[in-house]
């Protein structure tokens, strides 16, 4: 019988209210190793300090499993995460490269033939260092299909030992899931040498059933979630796998016995994680001050909301508090954060905003097509998501290169009528510390770039400056 990889993508979910601290995330990989997965895959390498740090902590927690972290399309990445990676028992180097037109040239700016170049050259890299090499043919659905016939021939020649093709947009139906992966069979006889994976988005929710269209056309590997939002329900999968094994011919290695006592750990470990932070949240918005509160008072509630000022800044902040609070009885915490974001850690603008569009609907995605310009050098990106803010917020991550925690986000009307003033909060968490920034617009996504972008000037400032 075949046994078919699970390969678990927990930690690599984001959502709105759902993260794990860095000691959640080493609970989280030991209930996964003792479960039996096959692969645990963790997000990359973004601040070198700390995710170095995590990924060797959790390389050095998990006994069975395979570690798998997904590393950019140069050497110095390449390098980097191999030598947080390398000392973990069953060590896996992920290539992910997109392969749909719009991806390729909208949010990498490449045009197929550097494309296969750069997936030749990274595969090569990781190779030479590592004998497990996954390469991830991101959006490989919505792809053409000589390209992407090129693009897997391509790692493959350079050395990947596993290939995994996903529905990124989650669009297709099981059996037009299973005759994809036949058709690339036929197309790639090479494929039959190798794992072939899949990773499916679980839009239309069908996610499951095209995993199972997939193992049917003959792929060997499942990406799926233990707390699944938006992916393969590792444990719908794992049972399905066991009741249908005879017929299909295949076996997993995840422990059913101890399937549904692990899940819910997982789930109260991710879900207790959503109630701390709305805790939090709920805590903040008890904080009321007064024109009789001293700057010490002031302090310490601008403290309690996870900033950490220097002494000019919080004067600032002091300062204009006074101003707010002597028209008014009371200042909230969303009225101080405002004030945070409006006179503190005001720096120079690294990115500035250029043009925006958003496109939305009930029965489309949302997708951004952002144009920013950093240091008067034009710069620009696209992303499909959840929302118009999520796709606009993650857009500018593309474009950026830089993905911070997003601690809060707010949204306050500070003018009456049909054509009222917006005004947008936005805290991101960098090495512990909350940056804030602050938009004003009629329009709320506009008001939402404009906040982000204050804060991530300041963050890059800051790191700029150390």
């Amino acid at each position: 019988m075949k046994q078919i990889i699970i390969s678990d993508v927990t930690m690599k979910q984001t959502a709105d209210g759902f993260s794990l601290s860095f000691k959640e995330k080493i609970e989280l990989s030991k209930l996964l190793d003792k479960l039996g997965v096959d692969v645990i895959e963790l997000e990359g390498i973004q601040n070198p300090r700390i995710d170095s740090l995590r990924i060797k902590s959790i390389a050095a927690a998990v006994k069975d499993s395979m570690i798998a972290v997904p590393v950019e399309l140069n050497p110095e990445s390449v390098q980097r995460t191999w030598e947080a990676l390398q000392q973990a028992k069953r060590p896996r180097l992920q290539v992910c490269a997109p392969l749909s037109t719009v991806q390729m040239e909208y949010l990498f700016h490449k045009k197929p033939e550097a494309m296969l170049k750069a997936i030749a050259e990274t595969i090569t890299a990781c190779r030479a260092l590592c004998a497990d090499v996954e390469f991830v043919a991101d959006d490989a659905s919505r792809s053409e299909k000589d390209f992407l016939v090129q693009a897997l021939q391509t790692a493959m020649d350079a050395g990947a030992s596993t290939v995994t093709l996903c529905d990124t947009a989650g669009t297709m139906l099981p059996a037009e899931f299973g005759s994809f992966v036949q058709e690339l069979y036929a197309a790639a006889p090479q494929l039959q040498n190798v794992k072939l994976g899949i990773s499916c988005v679980n839009t239309l929710s069908m996610a499951d059933a095209c995993a199972i269209a997939a193992v049917t056309a003959g792929a060997s590997q499942i990406t799926a979630a233990t707390y699944a939002l938006d992916r393969v329900n590792l444990a719908n999968i794992s049972r399905l796998l066991v009741a249908k094994a005879d017929s299909l011919g295949v076996t997993c290695n995840v422990c059913v016995t101890q399937l549904s006592r692990i899940t819910d750990q997982v789930a109260w470990l991710c879900q207790a994680n959503k109630t701390k932070s709305i805790s939090f949240a709920a805590e903040n918005t008890g904080i009321s001050l007064t024109v009789h509160d001293d700057r010490n008072a002031v302090a310490k509630a601008v403290e309690a909301l996870g900033y950490d000022l220097s002494e000019e800044d919080m004067n600032k902040v002091y300062q204009a508090f006074c101003q707010i609070a002597a028209k008014k009885e009371q200042v909230s915490s969303k009225e101080l954060d405002a004030i945070v974001a409006s006179a503190a850690m005001q720096v120079p603008s690294t990115y500035k905003l250029d043009t925006y569009v958003i496109t939305s609907g009930n029965t489309i995605s949302a997708t951004a097509h952002i144009k920013l310009m950093k240091n008067d050098v034009p710069v620009e990106g696209v992303y499909i998501g959840d929302g118009s803010i999520d796709a606009a917020f993650q857009a500018i991550e593309r474009i950026t290169g830089c993905h911070y925690e997003l601690d809060d986000f707010q949204l306050q009307a500070v003018t009456e009528g049909r054509e009222a003033m917006g005004q947008t909060v936005v805290k991101l968490r960098s090495n512990g510390k909350v940056y804030s920034g602050r938009g004003i617009s009629t329009d709320i996504v506009g008001a939402g770039i404009g906040a982000y972008l204050s804060a991530l000037n300041k963050i890059i400032y800051e790191e700029e400056a150390e």
